[in-house]
């Protein structure tokens, strides 16, 4: 079934990417697809690893750490997506090869203590939250750099970048403020010594087109590969 749907879902992923990456003057290699699993069984996973998709994306500890486990070996990169709340984060240092919702020193501080504990680096995103809804996770535009700067601070965490989550089913111009404001957050963070962070992530099944144009380096994407999630 996840195959079949792969099948026809993939190519329409991989044709959007390229044209949209050719708009801002790159390549599809530019940007790269995490094949978002959520609410789906770990067969899902797997038909995407069969298809070659490396990059894989979980919002929910257990589910990322389930199917981690059971693909144990298969060469793929969990990215976790979702919220993360710091009593879950010892679940995060073995399992997460990119941890995206980063919001807050507190949480990160966690992270830090848990990388330096394990002696093994994090590699994290910052989420920032430039749509305004109460609804989402993020910093406060205004505050990125101070809070960005004291999590540089903290040993054992690489930070790549920064995250965003557009309002769903928004307006063309509603999308493009909101990850043209991320981009532009990203240009101010260059100044802060220690901050090397290249990674937008933004973007998902129903906007991604857009965000490529406005800079996204990697996009989330489930329901355009997988179908309509099952839980």
């Amino acid at each position: 079934m996840f195959a079949d749907r792969l099948k026809d879902g993939l190519p329409r992923v991989r044709e959007g990417v390229a044209v949209a990456a050719a708009r801002g003057g790159r390549v599809a290699g530019d940007v790269t697809l995490v094949a978002v699993t959520k609410g789906h069984p770990v067969a899902a996973a797997e038909a995407a690893r069969d298809a070659g998709l490396r990059d894989l994306g979980e919002n929910r500890v257990e589910a990322l750490t389930s199917k981690a486990t059971t693909l144990h070996g298969a060469g793929i990169r969990w990215h976790m997506i979702g919220h993360l709340q710091r009593r879950q984060a010892k679940d995060m240092g073995r399992a997460a090869h990119l941890i995206h919702s980063v919001d807050s020193v507190r949480l990160a501080t966690r992270l830090s203590g848990l990388a330096v504990a394990n002696a093994a680096d994090m590699r994290i995103l910052i989420q920032v939250n430039t749509s305004g809804e109460a609804t989402k996770g993020g910093l406060v535009p205004s505050e990125a750099p101070d809070v960005v700067g004291e999590i540089l601070q903290l040993p054992g965490l690489v930070v790549e970048g920064l995250m965003t989550m557009a309002p769903w089913g928004a307006e063309e111009r509603v999308l493009r403020r909101t990850f043209q404001g991320v981009r532009r957050i990203q240009e101010t963070l260059e100044s802060l010594t220690g901050y090397g962070g290249r990674e937008l992530s933004m973007g998902m099944t129903n906007d991604f087109v857009v965000a490529i144009e406005e800079g996204s380096t990697m996009i989330r994407v489930g329901t355009a590969l997988f179908g309509e999630r099952q839980g």
